[in-house]
């Protein structure tokens, strides 16, 4: 398995929820959320959207993602104004899925706004080293940028019909959505960022990413990761290091504890059977690296996560 589907294998997409936008003339507006990936599909016409890094324009057969942003603010092409009307509550209350917004003009356009729900503690690495909005314009083009058009179509067709399932299945593209834009943003890395993505296409540095992700209870050393990598002690270490940005086993507790995390939520399994899991070689060892991360011990992680859920 490749360095980025191992490193998506424990990132869920749930709570998918969908809307099909119609907005016609001068149009505005903004949106609140919080802990969600967004994504845009423009069936037909364009519009500008702005995260807080200046508008970005999109059209017709265009799909991007904002991967973290808390609120952001679309509008009709060639129109801005300052008094944007908010979508929150109005996207609670519309009916089947639709939202018709109108203003003075003649402009038309068509969109769809999918939003998902997604496990804080396994993606947030990943999320902390994306830009605000994927795919990344192309200085070289005239701003627009290629898209999976299968993809398009598929999604499209799904969200203009009513069929069993539905959810699932704009949820499933979601997800192959997602995948497509961290692929072509990871591609397109230049050799000197100092992004730790760039370690997904080191040929090296995989293995050793590949093996720890697959196997973390493991009982990993510097020697036998680089063993894995096929390099040297020395060479991986630093290696690992200068792209990732942490040391190869300072990675490898952080994955650890943020998998035993979700194994907690999950609720599936007893606290010692979480604790071999992720590579730990008594519970007492692994209660005492849990709690220096999270400040709290599994067991009060996991009874905390109930109540809340409960609430």
């Amino acid at each position: 398995m490749d360095a980025l589907s191992v490193l998506l294998q424990n990132v869920h997409l749930f709570e998918t929820k969908y809307y099909r936008l119609n907005v016609t003339g001068n149009w505005s507006y903004s949106l609140t959320r919080q802990d969600t990936i967004l994504f845009y599909l423009v069936m037909s016409g364009g519009f500008c959207i702005d995260v807080g890094n200046g508008p970005r324009e999109t059209r017709a057969g265009d799909m991007i993602m904002i991967p973290s942003a808390h609120q952001h603010v679309s509008y009709a092409l060639n129109y801005h104004s300052d008094e944007a009307q908010p979508l929150d509550e109005l996207l609670t209350s519309c009916k089947e899925h639709t939202l018709d917004l109108k203003g003075d003009g003649d402009s038309e356009a068509s969109l769809i706004l999918i939003e998902c729900k997604y496990d804080k503690a396994m993606i947030r690495p990943l999320l902390s080293v994306l830009p605000p909005i994927l795919p990344e314009v192309n200085d070289e083009d005239d701003g627009r940028f290629e898209v999976i058009d299968v993809e398009i179509r598929l999604l499209t067709l799904e969200a203009e019909h009513e069929r069993m399932g539905k959810t699932a299945v704009i949820n499933h593209w979601a997800s192959i959505m997602m995948i497509e834009c961290l692929r072509v943003y990871i591609e397109s890395l230049p050799e000197a960022t100092e992004n730790w993505l760039k370690a997904m296409k080191d040929p090296f540095l995989t293995k050793a990413l590949v093996a720890m992700h697959e196997m973390p209870n493991e009982n990993w050393t510097i020697n036998k990761l680089a063993e894995v990598a096929g390099m040297s002690r020395s060479s991986f270490a630093q290696r690992f290091k200068e792209v990732v940005g942490i040391p190869p086993l300072t990675y490898l507790m952080d994955y650890r504890l943020r998998l035993a995390a979700r194994y907690l939520r999950l609720q599936q399994n007893s606290i010692g059977r979480i604790s071999g899991l992720v590579g730990y070689a008594s519970d007492s060892t692994f209660s005492q690296a849990f709690k220096r991360v999270y400040g709290i011990s599994p067991k009060a992680y996991r009874q905390q996560y109930q109540q809340q859920t409960l609430s």
